[in-house]
């Protein structure tokens, strides 16, 4: 049987945090369920999974859930005919700690690629450096505890100078640095050509439009293709 419909969403709380709740995101799911509210069928035998992990950004907050990254990596994959399914794990206003937290959970699928994204809100909340990278090192060991096979990728951050030139320096330095100690992808920096720009950031600054996200798209496709597919044989620009 064909795929019907493969992109998933899969949250587990309310979404209640200092970026707060995404108006336009009601589904919620708790840790016995299992895209009950979804409304999607998962099918096909061999299918792969991509497992977006991560916060705001990830969740599309204040935007149709469709209209976020992961899910135009889902109609770019749909277009080139590839067996994959992609599942939205973002949780607005999630930190490394409460990530780190829910991911045993969340691992209990099977995933074949994992995409990190998580670290910003410890940047604009001042969360000691040693933490953050911390974290993201035991989420990073954790996935590949449960399965040694599943590919990690590792979404680089930048945040705002409010912290100061150097804790803004050394948390972006976390995400390369990482990259390179776990022999993992890295995409440099997810919002590439959207952060700062406010025709492509809600009202808040922060977060991305439905275009600011198709930007974000690109940018996570540039290092995704060459690990779904070799570059040669991938259209490099997203619908």
């Amino acid at each position: 049987m064909g795929k019907v419909l493969k992109f998933s969403y899969f949250f587990i709380a309310i979404l209640i945090s200092s970026c707060g709740e995404n108006p336009k995101q009601k589904t919620v799911a708790s840790p016995t369920t299992k895209n009950t509210e979804a409304n999607v069928e998962v099918s096909s035998e061999g299918n792969k999974t991509i497992l977006f992990f991560g916060n705001s950004l990830t969740a599309a907050y204040g935007l149709e859930t469709e209209e976020g990254f992961p899910n135009r990596i889902q109609e770019k994959i749909d277009s080139l005919g590839l067996n994959y399914t992609v599942i939205n794990s973002g949780l607005s206003g999630e930190t490394t700690s409460g990530g780190l937290n829910r991911l045993d959970w969340v691992l209990n699928q099977k995933v074949d690629i994992f995409v990190l994204e998580l670290g910003a809100n410890d940047g604009l909340r001042g969360i000691p450096l040693t933490e953050t990278r911390t974290n993201l090192q035991k989420m990073i060991d954790l996935v590949r505890a449960k399965n040694e096979h599943t590919q990690i990728v590792l979404a680089g951050m930048q945040i705002p100078p409010n912290m100061g030139e150097a804790y803004t320096t050394e948390f972006r330095n976390i995400f390369p640095n990482l990259a390179e100690k776990n022999a993992i992808s890295l995409i440099p920096f997810l919002l590439e050509g959207v952060a700062g720009n406010p025709d492509l950031n809600l009202e808040d600054g922060i977060h991305p439009t439905a275009e600011g996200q198709k930007i974000v798209a690109q940018n996570v496709w540039e290092v995704l293709q060459e690990i779904i597919q070799p570059v040669e044989e991938t259209e490099m620009v997203l619908d």
